[in-house]
């Protein structure tokens, strides 16, 4: 393996699940989050962290995709880029869980995939444009990772949210989240 396939799944993997010098991973950022938690909206026109962990993980399963060449395939959920989350809001109200936690392995499963596929690269195709389009496949890897660490400060900040409209009683689920004009 090549010293720059070596850097690039360093970097997956930093991003994702690894030790990593900023702070939280994306997989970091999701530990010990309940479906409650990740179905909790600071306001009507924001993500959810659930709604965040399943974009991380189309997106993971889209650069794959990109990457083998493969035409528009099966994600293992209806739809692409966004989904709205929970599907059933009365079942998380219920405590349940199952569904929150077969959307966690999802991402963890196109994680894998997604290095996989990385690791199997031929290094000089690193600086190549991906099949169909102009960004070079280094730069594909590297923009995935990015968006990892971007979606795992989101998820950090709703946390933090909700735990303080927790503090307050205030669930968020009543529109204005107290910021006029906070577009989180």
């Amino acid at each position: 393996m090549s010293s720059g396939i070596d850097q690039l799944l360093h970097l997956l993997d930093e991003a994702f699940d690894k030790k990593a010098w900023h702070g939280p991973t994306l997989r970091g950022s999701l530990r010990g989050v309940t479906a409650a938690q990740a179905a909790w909206r600071a306001s009507p026109r924001t993500h959810n962290i659930w709604e965040l962990t399943v974009h991380a993980a189309y997106w993971k399963y889209a650069v794959r995709r990109r990457l083998t060449g493969e035409k528009r395939g099966r994600f293992g959920l209806d739809g692409s880029n966004w989904f709205e989350r929970p599907v059933d809001a009365a079942r998380v109200a219920n405590s349940d869980e199952r569904l929150w936690q077969a959307d966690l392995k999802l991402l963890a499963r196109e994680h894998e995939e997604l290095r996989a596929v990385v690791e199997a690269l031929d290094p000089a195709s690193l600086g190549a444009p991906t099949k169909g389009h102009a960004n070079s496949v280094g730069f594909i890897v590297r923009g995935i990772a990015a968006h990892d660490l971007y979606h795992a400060g989101q998820i950090q900040l709703l946390k933090r949210l909700c735990r303080h409209k927790g503090d307050k009683g205030d669930k968020g689920h009543k529109g204005d989240n107290g910021n006029k004009g906070d577009k989180l």
